[in-house]
């Protein structure tokens, strides 16, 4: 019987500790627990030193309680930790369910809020945190009042968001009525609301890329370039995660075997250090710059 009750009050302390926000009635339901005993069990956790917040009808404990402080200190991220690890699950495209769950478990742990706030605008960091839910749960939003850059048409778009771009300020969403994956930037729409509708086009959902010259797309083009020194220590300044695509030849100078979602990022590199740089086996660029050449002559009148 005594286990039994620790366990009923162990549960009342996890489901509140995890960046829940309960009623009374919810925790009943999801431990098994009479509303007389919860309210006698948050008294008891409160002259203990636990710090129990009220909002509304709703309850949680402050992660900044004492006992937990302790056990976690060693296991959190500060904030600025916690918002960087938030961009990269964002910005990852991926079916696995290890993304999905690695993104639900930091949203138990971390105040979503908190991280949509960090360096952006009270009303945007409001749409990033309902749209991080909408990935999250696979649900279905809606973006009210967009205006389109192309048209200039303001309209409600229902989408599937389904990956953060830019630093959260830009999300890739799969449109039902076009039945397209488009880019769409949040600071576009008044406001950004969940339906209640679960995603029925996950296999649309096309991967959406960004190369080592900071453009994206859903495509990618291969790439193959031979460089000397001045052009690869500048390509490493740069971008450095391109160390991973370079390999040094036995004359010194280094092969970048990649793959762009644009030719314009790359063309601008190769075209400012044409004399340090050799293009291998990429027909298609190879074309791409001589078109960029001519438009070139015509303008220089040569």
């Amino acid at each position: 019987m005594e286990l039994e009750k620790f366990a009923k009050q162990l549960r009342l302390l996890i489901e509140l500790t995890q960046n829940r926000r309960l009623t009374i009635e919810e925790v009943s339901q999801r431990i098994g627990m009479n509303r007389r005993s919860i309210y006698r069990y948050l008294d008891a956790l409160k002259a203990m030193g636990f710090i129990i917040i009220k909002e509304g009808t709703r309850y949680h404990i402050d992660a900044k309680s004492p006992y937990l402080r302790e056990l976690t200190d060693g296991l959190q991220f500060n904030e600025a930790e916690a918002v960087t690890i938030s961009q990269v699950l964002n910005s990852i495209y991926s079916n696995s369910p290890q993304i999905r769950d690695l993104r639900a478990k930091f949203a138990n742990l971390y105040d979503t809020e908190v991280i949509a706030r960090h360096g952006v605008d009270k009303l945007l960091a409001g749409r990033i945190s309902t749209i991080y839910q909408a990935i999250r749960e696979e649900r279905v939003a809606i973006l009210k009042g967009y205006a389109s850059h192309s048209s200039g048409v303001i309209s409600d778009r229902i989408v599937e968001p389904y990956v953060f771009l830019h630093e959260n300020n830009e999300v890739r969403c799969y449109e039902l009525s076009s039945g397209e994956n488009k880019t769409f930037k949040l600071n576009r729409c008044q406001e950004v609301a969940l339906l209640d509708l679960l995603w029925a086009h996950k296999d649309k959902h096309q991967p959406f890329f960004t190369d080592l010259f900071h453009f994206s797309g859903d495509k990618k083009m291969p790439v193959t370039l031979i460089m000397g020194t001045l052009a690869s220590s500048l390509l490493l300044e740069e971008a450095p995660d391109a160390d991973r695509q370079m390999t040094v030849l036995k004359d010194g100078k280094v092969r970048l075997d990649t793959e762009v979602c644009s030719y314009k990022g790359i063309g601008r590199f190769v075209m400012g250090l044409i004399d340090d740089i050799e293009i291998v086996d990429s027909p298609d660029f190879v074309k791409y710059l001589q078109e960029k050449a001519e438009v070139l002559t015509k303008k220089l009148g040569l």
